[in-house]
């Protein structure tokens, strides 16, 4: 029984099963053929959209808001039900027919590639970098689209192109890929290879855990005609810090710093470091070697102890800093007062959080967009909605032009109020601002969706990142398996873990253990169900249909259930996502 391979799935073991051995699960004569796709199921973008059983659907799937019922039913969208509508330009249709192309699975980019070539299209460097943006979380297409647009004739790819895939095969861990590609660019010439290519191939070398071969990468700069300088090394040095290994960035500035002149950014870098690992004490020791080189702790040195203590919620440490940075000239700025405010915001101290904006003024700092962003952050937490409304107005009084993160906010506030209409509808004055969405404006909205089961608007969100060039990251695939497992929408969920899985996303172990809780709740029905169909006839008929119709109907969903229970089993084994696509035939 699948209930009992369920059962032996462990969380964070599992024995390493033979490709053969797997295959019990589906047709065992099954054939690999050239261009494989998923079953419909798994998909959902086009009519990749997973779609609940009528049984299963209510009126809650369907339903859109009156007041933006046209909105979503006139959007260019790749909706499951309905003939996209037609592009506004020759390059949009490009861009489109392409991305449908691209939404089948590959096993490799090379069979991307070869599903290109049937095409003519005309390629040029903006529809390259959309289209790797779209795909930048999904590198087999990503690929093999470069690929193809390489050998297309008349165009040559740019130098951002170029850094534009070593960053999707970065961010996806194909380091020797990566490297591959490097090298291309080197074998190019004309200045490829720049700081920017390098500075990507740190960052994510650095994300990926490699942080001594983003050391040995920096080492060997010079033979792609590069210098290391002190604006490399600071890219090295703040690469290794955001991955919080701020000891390897101390390594690598004590190993550079004779062969290269540092500067004042390079020792702030390190104490943002030690100030996020809450080493205040070499955090303070480097304020004092920066003074020995002959440059003066600044705001930003002085804002990072002020940020930890803040984080830390010793207010009474951010005092005696403030107080430092006042007596010896140097100022606190509108970062440094929107850092105390937001803190104390979370702190839920309201009124002191608001003394602070009263005292900003008053010493002559005038308030930037990031200020009021923390400002309509930690109202809309405290669940002042009117006063969020004010700030907004003053914003517009004050000249302050609202960016993607003040959109942002009002929307998570929105959806945490359950203010529906009001959320999508500062989705569409994004639109009508051309202020660009990231993939922050949608987690809220798409959290929301699941909450209230608005699937046909969820679908909308999902196509209209899409249409935004905003590819679903691993953080949202989490979201959404979470969100359709506890509304029991366990086909929507497997289609999101399995399309998850396949573009190389790792579960975290949450997702695992939901995914196979769930799975064991709907087999045990579906036992159960079997079993009164065979003891009762009248079971089937209460069913309104006979008991053949429904184990048939069964079978079906135990079948794309066994699916899941494939990349269950491959998250904690050797096997690849190009095998599992291999055996759904």
């Amino acid at each position: 029984m699948l209930t009992t391979r369920l059962q032996n799935l462990k969380l964070h073991s599992s024995p390493k099963p033979h490709i053969k051995s797997l295959r019990h699960f589906l047709n065992p004569l099954c054939t690999t053929p050239e261009s494989p796709e998923l079953p419909s199921w798994v998909k959902f973008f086009d009519s990749n959209h997973p779609k609940p059983a009528a049984s299963s659907s209510s009126d809650d799937d369907d339903f859109v808001i009156p007041s933006l019922a046209n909105w979503v039913e006139t959007h260019n969208l790749n909706h499951p039900t309905k003939p996209p509508k037609p592009s506004a330009s020759d390059a949009d249709e490009t861009l489109e027919s392409i991305s449908k192309i691209l939404k089948l699975r590959y096993p490799l980019p090379e069979n991307a590639a070869e599903a290109l070539e049937r095409c003519d299209f005309e390629v040029s460097d903006g529809l390259v970098q959309r289209v790797l943006m779209r795909f930048s979380n999904d590198w087999v297409p990503a690929l093999g689209f470069f690929t193809w647009a390489k050998r297309r004739t008349g165009y040559v790819h740019s130098p951002e192109a170029y850094n534009s895939i070593v960053d999707v095969l970065g961010k996806s861990k194909n380091f020797q890929l990566m490297w591959d590609v490097v090298e291309e660019m080197d074998q190019i010439g004309k200045g490829y290879v720049s700081l920017e290519t390098l500075t990507k191939v740190f960052r994510r070398l650095a994300k990926g855990g490699k942080h001594k071969e983003a050391i040995e990468a920096f080492r060997g700069m010079e033979r792609f005609g590069l210098s290391k300088d002190v604006a490399a090394l600071n890219t090295l040095l703040s690469a290794s810090v955001k991955e919080r290994s701020v000891e390897l960035a101390q390594e690598a500035f004590l190993e550079f710093k004779e062969s290269i002149p540092v500067n004042d950014h390079s020792f702030n870098i390190l104490i943002h470091g030690w100030c996020k690992n809450r080493k205040m004490d070499v955090a303070r020791s480097t304020m004092e070697e920066m003074e020995r080189h002959g440059f003066r702790p600044d705001v930003f040195s002085y804002t990072c102890l002020v940020e930890a203590y803040c984080s830390d919620k010793d207010f009474r440490k951010v005092v005696e800093v403030v107080s430092e940075m006042k007596g010896k000239g140097c100022a606190p700025n509108a970062v440094t007062y929107t850092v105390i405010m937001h803190a104390l915001g979370k702190a839920r101290e309201i009124t002191k959080a608001l003394e602070v904006y009263e005292e900003m003024k008053g010493n002559g700092v005038v308030p930037d967009v990031y200020f009021y962003n923390s400002l309509l952050y930690i109202l809309g937490k405290a669940g002042r909605l009117k006063d969020v409304q004010e700030v907004v107005e003053d914003m517009t009084k004050q000249g302050v032009k609202p960016n993607v993160v003040t959109y942002n906010t009002l929307i998570s506030c929105a959806c945490e109020h359950s203010q529906e209409e009001g959320a999508l509808k500062l989705l569409k004055k994004m639109e009508e601002d051309s202020c660009k969405p990231d993939v922050e404006t949608y987690a809220p909205l798409l959290k929301m969706c699941c909450r209230k089961k608005r699937m046909k608007v969820l679908y909308f969100l999902l196509d209209h990142m899409f249409k935004n060039d905003i590819s679903v990251d691993a953080g949202t695939y989490a979201l959404l398996v979470h969100g359709m497992c506890k509304n029991g929408k366990l086909e929507n969920a497997s289609a999101f873990f399995e399309e998850m899985v396949l573009k190389g996303f790792v579960p975290k172990d949450s997702t695992y253990k939901m995914m196979i809780e769930e799975l064991q709740r709907k087999m045990e029905t579906i036992d159960f169900l079997l079993r009164k169909v065979t003891d009762s006839g009248q079971f089937g008929y209460m069913l309104n249909a006979d008991s053949t119709e429904f184990e048939t109907t069964a079978n079906k969903l135990e079948a794309k259930i066994e699916s899941t229970v494939l990349l269950l089993m491959m998250r904690n084994t050797e096997i690849r996502p190009v095998t599992i696509i291999r055996l759904h035939c």
